[in-house]
């Protein structure tokens, strides 16, 4: 998994509440196994017509937005069926943090074993990242894990809280496999005085 210390990039405004994950991606989408290659699905419904031609003034077709690394979306984003391919998705466009006043627990969850940083900020706090996102490409947002702080295009700062074991995990990019391979070495030294001591295993 990447490591996320500090992101700086252009943020995408989604105003929108209760974005399921069935709208982050269609269940259409959910064939493969595979983690790469879902970007382009990443809220198909709103993003193309029915004949596959991009709608253009949906914010992500927009050409400030094409490269946005990271999403301020509104209340509930994530609810609805619990598809990991919806972090997949997002994280496979580009986009490494959320930004919402409150993720459904499933989704939260995924999104730190993806590599992707949810931080939930007051009302008040969206609105005004929602007003720096309206900027376009001058949009740029600076999120630092580190510091716990979103720092807006004029200077201004925000904190946010986070979990500091799962802080721990994205600073040094360990999903769950990576976490089991960081005790490697316990787990090889079990193993060993376990065949000597029962044999027959």
């Amino acid at each position: 998994m990447e490591k996320f210390t500090q992101l700086r990039g252009v943020a995408a405004p989604l105003d929108m509440v209760n974005v399921d994950t069935d709208l982050i991606i269609p269940k259409q989408h959910l064939k493969t196994i595979e983690r790469t290659g879902l970007g382009k699905y990443l809220l198909d419904e709103l993003r193309y017509n029915e004949d596959g031609s991009e709608k253009e003034d949906f914010v992500l077709n927009q050409p400030a937005y094409r490269d946005a690394k990271i999403l301020v979306a509104g209340d509930n984003f994530g609810c609805g069926s619990s598809r990991e391919h919806a972090p997949w998705a997002i994280d496979d466009f580009g986009i490494r943090c959320v930004i919402s006043t409150s993720f459904a627990d499933i989704f939260f969850n995924n999104c730190f074993k993806n590599g992707i940083l949810p931080i939930v900020v007051s009302p008040e706090d969206l609105e005004k990242l929602m007003d720096d996102a309206g900027r376009g490409s001058n949009a740029v947002l600076t999120v630092d894990l580190e510091a716990q702080e979103i720092t807006g295009p004029d200077g201004g700062t925000i904190s946010f809280d986070v979990d500091q074991f799962r802080k721990h995990c994205l600073i040094n990019g360990l999903d769950d496999i990576g976490l089991t391979m960081e005790k490697e070495s316990k787990i090889t030294d079990f193993e060993a005085k376990r065949a000597q001591a029962q044999p027959w295993l």
